[in-house]
């Protein structure tokens, strides 16, 4: 029975089984995921996560741009936050209020509109919000946490809690905090910037585009940066720019970005992260780790594992 048939939709949520993680995934590639949920407000967030049995395996996506769903897929529950109601409130003259689900590029050309800052760099963070909480991302010199005062956090049984930045140990892409915790929103305390300006975000944008390989299926930057060092720099200096495995291609604009070149699988790609991270070892002694987050089953000619 295909996934089309196994849909049920109400006017809060989507469910869909067995729905192929390819369609939510920026490299375009992943398996099955058992069940899909697509809540549309925090209420009815809670009640998918309350549908959940505990001891059910469970995933959260918002844009998937970060992440590699391998091609047996998933077990267990995804539960999808790219739906959830999207907000961004000034709460006062430099604190600013955003949903998990809004994209960052929309938080940043709100905040510069406002005149706070430092705030135009989430211009060239791709995905949304909670996924830029979860993992600290960052870009042009600015992380996600820098200006955190609290996040909302939801729980396994559905129950929301304030907690301060406090209660997080974040680094560098690094974010630990609360078990059992899974952010919908964040309160930023920015500065007052009257120099802000939109064309600071366009140039963002501009140097994304001049940088990377935007439009083609990628996860954005596969490894971390060495401390004093830069992965892309030190992949390029590998001569791995081009590398192909499969359908998987270390871009010639950019060596810190896998594309899927032509129909890739997920195991090319992460064939293709583990040849980059040995060769790069090799050539210069440095363990590169990943950025983007491998999850799912491997799939081989008897089926999953």
């Amino acid at each position: 029975m295909s996934a089309a048939i196994k849909r049920r939709r109400d006017m809060r949520s989507e469910e869909l089984l067995d729905e192929p993680m390819s369609a939510h995934t920026s490299w375009r590639v992943g398996g099955t995921a058992d069940r899909f949920l697509s809540p549309r407000t925090v209420e009815a967030l809670a009640q998918c996560l309350r549908s959940v049995p505990a001891d059910e395996p469970l995933h959260w996506i918002g844009l998937g741009s970060n992440l590699l769903v391998r091609d047996g897929g998933l077990r267990g529950t995804v539960i999808c936050t790219s739906d959830l109601e999207k907000s961004i409130e000034q709460i006062d003259d430099t604190r600013v209020r955003a949903t998990a689900s809004v994209p960052c590029t929309t938080l940043a050309r709100h905040c510069v509109r406002l005149k706070l800052g430092p705030a135009a760099f989430f211009a060239g963070i791709p995905g949304s919000l909670g996924g830029a909480l979860a993992m600290n991302a960052g870009a042009f010199g600015g992380e996600t946490w820098d200006n955190v005062s609290s996040v909302e956090t939801i729980s396994r049984n559905g129950e929301i809690a304030v907690r301060g930045k406090e209660r997080f140990d974040v680094g560098y892409r690094s974010v630990s905090g609360p078990a059992d915790a899974w952010f919908v929103a964040a309160t930023f305390d920015f500065d007052g910037d009257e120099s802000a300006d939109m064309r600071d975000v366009t140039e963002i944008v501009r140097r994304r585009g001049e940088l990377q390989p935007i439009g083609r299926p990628s996860c954005g930057s596969v490894f971390r940066n060495p401390p004093g060092d830069h992965a892309g720099r030190l992949i390029e200096a590998a001569g791995l720019k081009g590398a192909c495995i499969g359908g998987a291609t270390v871009s010639d604009k950019h060596a810190n970005f896998i594309i899927n070149e032509a129909d890739a699988s997920a195991a090319d790609i992460e064939a293709l992260i583990e040849h980059v991270r040995a060769t790069v070892f090799a050539d210069s002694g440095v363990a590169l780790e990943t950025e983007v987050r491998i999850i799912g089953e491997r799939a081989t000619s008897e089926g999953v594992q």
